[in-house]
């Protein structure tokens, strides 16, 4: 088994391809009378692959009625009101622009005490075995080589759990906060193993910063140093990068 990897000139050409592959597991799903089910991802990365699913919504009559979402993470101590939320993020950037019912959407819980942080897990975990597993599993990566939040060392058989954030992470991710001491230093995260469970992966990345990280996921040793690096177990996993992000494969 090793990564497929897909360069494209733009990020708008490798977008569409990502976007391709949605839409034709909803649409088979659905003319089966079937649900997809559909792991998803935040930050800036998948942004451009959201507006490209909208699109698809408004001008193709691609409808989200028969999907069933389950997002990676979520950060602790943010109600899903804050506008820095990841159930914030994903309303705002594509649930609440297409024809998805709201139930069907699983976004972690960052809000729970302690004591129920570890049921919350588990029950995220099963609530996944229920809907019959993840069909496509969208990612994004983390100059630590972070997937979700499974930041180094995570091993490849961590499940869904509460993690700390890397310090380069929580810099990163300043530019979203506008000041590094808002940024929380815990988050709730499906786990490497979690991922590895999807039928299929898709990590999107983008521009030079990403390049190096990129390299090691896909050449390098299979370490929990780099949790991306376990990506290359999994039997159905395809890198979709613009130029600068396979710079130095």
């Amino acid at each position: 088994m090793a990564i497929t990897v897909q360069t494209y000139t733009t990020k708008e050409e490798a977008v569409r391809v990502a976007a391709d592959a949605f839409e034709a597991l909803i649409r088979e799903r659905a003319k089966a009378g079937k649900t997809a089910v559909l792991g998803l991802a935040t930050g800036s990365t998948p942004i451009a692959l959201y507006k490209e699913l909208i699109r698809r919504h408004k001008e193709n009559g691609l409808s989200f009625k028969n999907v069933i979402s389950f997002n990676l993470d979520e950060y602790c101590g943010l109600p899903g009101t804050h506008d820095q939320s990841y159930r914030y993020f994903m309303n705002d950037q594509l649930f609440n622009h297409i024809d998805i019912d709201k139930a069907n959407t699983h976004v972690p819980l960052g809000t729970l005490p302690d004591a129920e942080i570890d049921a919350h897990c588990k029950s995220y975990e099963e609530a996944i075995k229920a809907a019959g597993g993840i069909d496509i599993q969208l990612l994004g990566i983390g100059r630590t080589g972070h997937i979700g939040f499974n930041e180094p060392p995570s091993s490849a058989e961590s499940r869904t759990r509460k993690v700390h954030l890397d310090e380069l992470t929580r810099k990163d991710n300043a530019v979203f906060f506008g000041d590094l001491a808002k940024v929380p230093h815990y988050a709730v995260t499906m786990g490497c193993g979690t991922v590895l469970d999807a039928k299929k992966v898709l990590l999107l990345a983008w521009g030079e910063p990403k390049a190096e990280i990129v390299a090691k996921s896909i050449k390098g040793p299979q370490t929990e140093q780099v949790p991306a690096s376990w990506l290359q177990k999994h039997k159905d996993c395809v890198f979709i990068l613009d130029k600068a992000a396979a710079s130095k494969l």
